[in-house]
């Protein structure tokens, strides 16, 4: 399993898009003019707390306030104010936990009017990004995020990943975090710390507390609302969270990010710095690596899959819904359930990376094909577990109803990555399908009548059309002659209109 990740640099916001086997799993934006990135933490004001809601919406700088529940305070907030108080004032300097003394825990099931007061301030951090008319979800139990572990401030716990299955090595990784764990501080180990030495550890913590200095240094005298920790920019957010040993390159196309990046990762994997490298081109660099043409395919209402079967995506104010349809497909299989299986398996390799691609969160509804035999749909649901074990988002799947829907619920903490992939109709008014996915449907209809055994195939297009599939090497007709061994011929027809084909046979007849 390879994964590349390119990265393009624009003047007001950078793009990411990581690869997995050559195929688009993720595509990420960074905007300049994004200031409540997930993980950030401001020095904020308590507007007003709301006893019916059992919460307090609070001012950070965004045109909504921020939405702060009783149950994200955290244990310790009455530690965090007294804390606040004493910093801002100048009256503590020590920043380091070690000789302060803790209040006592809330109450769990309190009310927020006993804790909370108007204009009391506060540390709190982004949890959800501002989505649609909604401003920021936040939380005041804070969490510093590095490489390996998690900074807690006001804790003394100690957990580990979950996703660590052996009970050693999870021993193990307690023992090394306990005997390195600053007084005042939980840590929470991340996955990625398996069968690390407790130096690499350790790094990893001097460098988060030397995060967390720097941020209550900015809290002396601080103006209310202002950031005063921010997350790491989206590629080193990114690569702190997804890099491993299975990353083959990382191509950059701006030289003060390539040198960042670079830096970066020599500090987490000196052995892996050299896959970073600077894109110097003037074709650009999405479309050279083929993303441009994926991301085209890829966002649009249909999705088409291999062998003529293709998803319909439709997005509600309350859900999103996914329909899988097989298409043309060849009746090789056996029986009506084999093909049905096949289809839902392929759907549900797609469907598990759409969720990515397009970052899909909240109730997620796939009306997959109906099978008759209860131990083809469990193969179908654990293949779906499986193909979403990657997904870094929070999320649970329901087993396949009586009906052959599948629920998912996952979590959104951004706005839905959604790209308009249709285009001005340049022969009048309205909208028309990307030209890439005209393509697209042409090789599938040919493959249609190809199975049908048409023997000699002629293509009517505008001429437009006509010129792209025969120029260039390889072109898409030789492409298509490669992978069918049948040489289409393709005719220039000025009356058609730009999206407009058919398909004929020997004598002339439409076919298609």
């Amino acid at each position: 399993m390879d994964k590349e990740l390119i990265i393009r640099s624009g003047t007001s916001a950078v793009d990411f898009a990581l690869q997995k086997d050559g195929k688009l799993i993720e595509l990420n934006k960074e905007e300049d003019s994004n200031k409540f990135n997930v993980g950030d933490i401001f020095i904020a004001k308590i507007r007003k707390a709301v006893p019916g809601l059992n919460a307090a919406f609070v001012n950070v700088g965004y045109e909504k306030d921020g939405f702060l529940h009783y149950h994200d305070l955290g244990p310790q907030v009455s530690s965090m104010l007294k804390f606040i108080k004493r910093v801002s004032t100048g009256k503590l300097k020590d920043y380091s936990l070690k000789n302060f003394t803790f209040e006592k825990d809330i109450d769990k099931d309190g009310v927020i009017t006993d804790v909370l007061k108007s204009n009391q301030s506060l540390l709190v951090q982004v949890v959800k990004e501002p989505i649609s008319t909604k401003g920021p979800r936040i939380s005041s139990e804070l969490s510093i995020a590095g490489r390996y572990i998690v900074l807690v401030p006001f804790s003394n716990r100690i957990s580990v990943s979950q996703k660590i299955e052996s009970k050693e090595e999870k021993d193990r990784l307690k023992r090394l975090v306990k005997s390195i764990k600053p007084k005042g501080f939980g840590i929470i180990v991340r996955t990625v710390a398996e069968g690390k030495k407790v130096a690499e550890l350790d790094k990893d913590l001097q460098n988060l507390m030397g995060r967390w200095t720097g941020m209550c240094k900015k809290m002396y005298k601080p103006h209310h609302p202002s950031k005063v920790l921010g997350e790491l920019n989206r590629a080193s957010s990114l690569l702190r969270d997804i890099f491993n040993d299975s990353f083959t390159s990382i191509i950059v196309d701006d030289e003060t990010l390539y040198t960042q990046i670079k830096d970066y990762v020599g500090e987490i994997a000196p052995s892996k710095e050299s896959i970073v490298k600077l894109y110097q081109s003037n074709v650009p660099i999405f479309e050279k690596h083929g993303i441009e043409r994926q991301i085209k395919t890829s966002f649009g209402r249909t999705v088409s899959m291999s062998k003529g079967a293709y998803l319909v995506i439709e997005h509600t104010e309350a859900m999103h819904v996914i329909d899988v349809n097989s298409g043309n497909r060849s009746n090789k299989s056996r029986n009506q359930e084999d093909t049905a299986l096949e289809v839902n398996m392929i759907s549900a390799t797609e469907i598990a990376r759409q969720l990515r691609l397009r970052d899909m969160g909240g109730i997620i509804v796939v009306d997959f094909i109906d099978m008759g035999k209860a131990e083809n749909r469990k193969t179908l649901f654990d293949h779906l577990r499986n193909e979403m074990s990657d997904d870094r988002a929070k999320h649970k799947i329901l087993p396949p109803s009586k009906f052959g829907l599948i629920q998912i619920t996952r979590q959104r903490v951004r706005p839905e990555m959604n790209i308009k992939t249709r285009e001005d109709n340049p022969n009048g008014d309205g909208e028309i399908e990307a030209p890439i996915l005209l393509i697209n449907k042409m090789k599938t209809d040919l493959e249609k009548l190809i199975k049908k055994d048409h023997k000699k195939i002629t293509l009517s297009a505008h001429p437009f059309i006509a010129a792209f599939l025969t120029k260039g090497f390889p072109s898409p007709r030789s492409q298509w002659f490669l992978d069918h061994k049948r040489w289409v011929k393709i005719l220039p027809r000025d009356a058609y209109t730009y999206m407009e084909y058919h398909f004929h046979d020997k004598e002339g007849n439409e076919i298609l």
